[in-house]
């Protein structure tokens, strides 16, 4: 795949696969190569990893290394992957993004800094990253506090025509398809593409206003998969029916985050366990049987797990 395939490839699904961790807090590289073929098998466009989904902020910098090494050997060069390279440190980010873009990565995703409160500041700091990897292109995560800055769309704006080498937008901060729509129209022709995210609650705005692809976590990538097909054959009511469908689920993971993607990942068979690193609430049992009915509603748009 040469440079401008890979730029042009970042389109469509790309689910954030979540990081898995066995009984004793330590990365589980099964469970991560089988959730890697699970989307493969899924039908993905391609996979993010790793990203706010993935709890990046709790793994170490040899951790991120190490896994983002097993995510691009387990792909092997079948799909594209963009490495979330996200760090406050400009150095760490720098390290991060070489690395990646070294072992193959299609391109680089880094969250605006929450910490720098000026476009000065963030045209400094992404700068600093498009100098030391000047062939691969840049996703900037627009995710609000307190990941990331949550920028208003004129500095969005400011940022990408200062820094070229942003080719594209993950629009997080709500309300995303608003902000989605102004980018777009103001954005120099540097930008390729602006996606959505949130974890895919905002889809069918955001592809009516235009967005290039969603970034979702993972738990229905196969549903997700199914509704970006209807959109590009152009079936609005499909779209909006899958959409529907998901929606229970999507409005516990919200609220759940972590808790709720790795249960139903752990019940779909596809990680061993359900320990997370982030801090953040835990489904109990009630919330769990809650997520039990919703799955069995949509259970005919799920593929069996291998």
């Amino acid at each position: 795949m040469n440079k401008n395939d890979s730029i042009a490839a970042i389109s469509g699904v790309f689910p954030v696969l979540p990081t898995p961790f066995d009984e004793h807090g330590k990365p589980d590289v099964d469970s991560l190569r089988r959730l890697v073929r699970y989307l493969v098998d899924a039908g993905v466009d391609g996979m993010t990893y790793p990203g706010v989904a993935s709890e990046f902020n709790q793994l170490t910098i040899e951790e991120r290394l190490a896994l983002t090494d097993i995510v691009l050997d387990e792909l092997d060069g079948h799909l594209p992957l963009v490495a979330g390279v996200s760090s406050t440190d400009i150095e760490k980010t720098v390290q991060l993004a070489q690395a990646a873009a070294e072992r193959g990565a299609s391109a680089l995703m880094i969250a605006v800094p929450p910490d720098r409160n000026t476009a000065d500041a963030q045209i400094e700091f992404f700068s600093a990253v498009a100098r030391a990897v000047p062939d691969t292109p840049i996703v900037l995560q627009n995710v609000p506090a307190p990941v990331g800055a949550g920028l208003d769309p004129d500095v969005l704006v400011a940022i990408l025509n200062a820094v070229p080498g942003i080719r594209y937008v993950k629009e997080e901060t709500l309300p995303s398809g608003q902000r989605l729509t102004v980018v777009r129209r103001t954005a120099p022709h540097t930008l390729l593409g602006v996606l959505g995210g949130a974890g895919g609650r905002y889809i069918t705005d955001e592809l009516r206003r235009g967005a290039c692809g969603t970034m979702p976590a993972i738990e229905l990538a196969e549903v997700h998969v199914a509704l970006f097909a209807a959109h590009r054959a152009g079936e609005t009511e499909r779209v909006r029916q899958l959409f529907t469908r998901m929606l229970p689920i999507l409005n516990v993971q919200a609220v759940f985050r972590w808790s709720l993607t790795k249960y139903v990942l752990h019940r779909r068979g596809l990680i061993r366990c359900r320990l997370q690193r982030a801090a953040g609430p835990l489904l109990d049992n009630e919330d769990a049987a809650d997520v039990d009915a919703f799955l069995h509603d949509i259970e005919d748009l799920l593929a069996p797990c291998r």
